[in-house]
């Protein structure tokens, strides 16, 4: 039964995602749609439809708008990151700015951004209010992540604050904005959006770990791109990273990058983040003891082993 009302749920807002792309304007309709039917995880819909099914609602129609809103957001910022690392792969295809060239890349971008103020509209002042402040932390957590990489100097708790704005704060809008359109007691709400957030942090170290140690075709995109640029979980592991990039500038190697990744691999640093994204994980668990038993709980229970677990 629920695999059905949420494939329902994810179709519903696939179809919203590529119907409200469409503009006159015929660049800014091919972009947006080239990165959006270019696939994704659809995690973040996925919890904005769960929390609101987890606290009782029963339309599903009335999230979906909002879900399809966070992963609008998610895309936005994927087309701009793209620009920032210079990247020419996402999700196995060709990045927006590689094939229509920066100016036009960012443009869409913003393109993207602006939908978000559509999909948002028939809702509350504090619907919106709660997606403001999502983007809002976002914007702030690329921003510090940029400025640490700039500086070559990143703490644990610069990194953790970094993750949680740019990434959990998202995933936390959603299922707060989910349990919110259902109705949910205030318990309730603050377990899921909890739940979300610690689940959103767990994402991100995992990303981080897969930077070094993914598959580059299972993936869809490189990998070391973090590492090169002094971002990520592995540049706060206890000076590992800054030992490995001092080795690594002396080398006489054709590939410094590939030299850097694998003594990274061998100095236990990711096991380090492993460890953390785990603790992330139990604290994402521990959230839901609050949550009635129901399929959609339960669902977002295995959500948790999907992304501790996940190679791509």
């Amino acid at each position: 039964m629920l695999n059905n009302t949420l494939a329902y749920g994810l179709e519903a807002v696939e179809n919203q995602l590529q119907s409200i792309v469409d503009s006159d304007v015929q660049l800014l309709a091919d972009a947006g749609l080239h990165i959006i039917s270019s696939g994704g995880k659809r995690l973040r819909p996925q919890l904005a439809i769960l929390a609101y099914l987890a606290a009782g609602g029963q339309d599903l129609d009335v999230v979906i708008p909002a879900a399809a809103a966070v992963e609008m957001v998610h895309t936005a910022t994927l087309v701009h990151d793209d620009i920032n690392d210079h990247s020419l792969l996402r999700r196995g295809k060709i990045t927006v700015h590689a094939k229509w060239g920066r100016t036009f890349a960012l443009l869409a971008g913003d393109y993207l951004f602006t939908k978000v103020y559509e999909l948002m509209a028939a809702y509350p002042p504090e619907y919106n209010g709660i997606m403001a402040t999502a983007c809002i932390r976002l914007v702030e957590g690329e921003t510090m992540q940029a400025e640490a990489a700039k500086a070559g100097v990143m703490d644990r708790e610069t990194y953790k604050t970094i993750i949680s704005r740019k990434t959990a704060s998202l995933f936390e809008a959603g299922a707060r904005m989910g349990s919110m359109l259902a109705d949910a007691d205030e318990n309730t709400i603050e377990a899921l959006a909890d739940y979300a957030y610690n689940l959103g942090l767990t994402f991100q170290i995992v990303d981080d770990i897969l930077d070094i140690i993914g598959d580059p075709e299972e993936m869809g995109k490189p990998v070391g791109a973090d590492i090169a640029q002094h971002r990520g979980v592995m540049a706060v592991q206890d000076g590992v990273l800054e030992e490995v990039v001092a080795v690594t500038a002396v080398a006489e190697a054709d590939d410094p990058l590939a030299q850097m990744m694998a003594r990274l691999r061998e100095s236990g640093a990711v096991e380090v983040a492993r460890r953390q994204a785990e603790e992330m994980a139990q604290r994402a668990h521990a959230a839901l003891t609050a949550i009635p038993e129901s399929e959609a709980r339960q669902e977002m229970v295995a959500l948790i082993d999907m992304v501790l677990n996940r190679q791509k």
